[in-house]
């Protein structure tokens, strides 16, 4: 995914000199919010994810990008990140990243747990503290529905302490759906995290409509469908139609699709370059599109 992105970016002649003219736009335009039902409290719609781009960087060589990185999303107001003990050693260099550029207040950090009894999930959850260098997490979220009830009561007991703000729960997979709208229905959750792309539509038949009606915000991870997306757009110019809502690349496009959800909170591309950066928060600003455009939209995928 990651070649075909740099040829798309390329292609739209990526450079120094048009990423200061994206940077003022962006500055001047404030990124779209949407509410957290359960609170009311607004984020904006695109954040940073970090699975896979955030793994190893046991060098100063390999920080240096992803320092700039978060230094670019904060400038431009981006604020939700997202992680997880099982990418690697992502939490704790989001963690350093965060606690070298004194950014850490202005952001709305997400994690997850993922273990198979309370006592290793409290442990995982511990780390997790340690690991981002913080004493509060704003999301945390059981990951993949291991050992949900478990987990969802050790959450609950670190949110009555204020040790958490809310409380989640997650999957990127098709054969947990079922599973996972049981929990929804019988579960009091503050947001889910789903699998959702402009070529991978089956979370909004029946997991973010639910989500919707249970006043549960929607994160959504693979917005570029496990780079199926990029791949399938390689190369093609984009629709007269992409004008209309705002949209310069194929990122923009993806994106807008996604955010332009009315049940759809935050998504969370992985970033771990300043120009993706500038790239991918563009999608929060500028129009959007409606109802007909999102299944023109659809169509135009489909066909490819």
């Amino acid at each position: 995914m990651m070649a075909t992105r740099r040829t798309a970016l390329a292609a739209l002649g990526a450079g120094l000199a048009a990423t200061a003219g994206r940077a003022a736009l962006a500055q001047a335009s404030p990124l779209l919010p949407k509410p957290i039902p359960s609170s009311g409290e607004m984020i904006p719609v695109v954040g940073l994810g970090s699975a896979r781009r955030y793994e190893e960087a046991s060098t100063e060589e390999d920080r240096a990008p992803l320092r700039e990185t978060f230094r670019r999303f904060h400038a431009l107001g981006g604020t939700v990140l997202d992680t997880a003990p099982s990418y690697g050693n992502a939490e704790s260099i989001m963690g350093g990243l965060m606690e070298d550029l004194g950014i850490r207040r202005d952001l709305f950090v997400c994690t997850k747990v993922g273990a198979d009894t309370k006592e290793t999930g409290r442990a995982q959850i511990e780390q997790s503290f340690r690991n981002l260098r913080t004493d509060r997490i704003d999301l945390l979220a059981v990951h993949n529905l291991r050992d949900i009830s478990n987990q969802l009561a050790t959450l609950r007991e670190l949110k009555a302490a204020g040790r958490i703000r809310y409380v989640g729960a997650t999957t990127s997979f098709d054969r947990q759906y079922e599973a996972f709208e049981a929990m929804m229905r019988r579960e009091t959750l503050d947001a889910i995290q789903i699998d959702y792309a402009l070529d991978n539509r089956n979370a909004a038949e029946r997991i973010i409509p639910l989500a919707r009606e249970r006043g549960m915000a929607v994160f959504i991870n693979l917005p570029f469908g496990r780079g199926s997306v990029f791949r399938a757009t390689q190369g093609k110019p984009l629709p007269d139609w992409a004008a209309e809502i705002d949209c310069t690349s194929w990122a923009q496009v993806m994106l807008k699709y996604l955010v332009s959800h009315e049940a759809v909170t935050c998504a969370v591309p992985g970033m771990a370059q300043a120009r993706y950066v500038d790239d991918n928060l563009k999608a929060a600003q500028g129009r959007m599109p409606d109802a007909a455009l999102r299944r023109r939209m659809e169509q135009f995928i489909d066909a490819l």
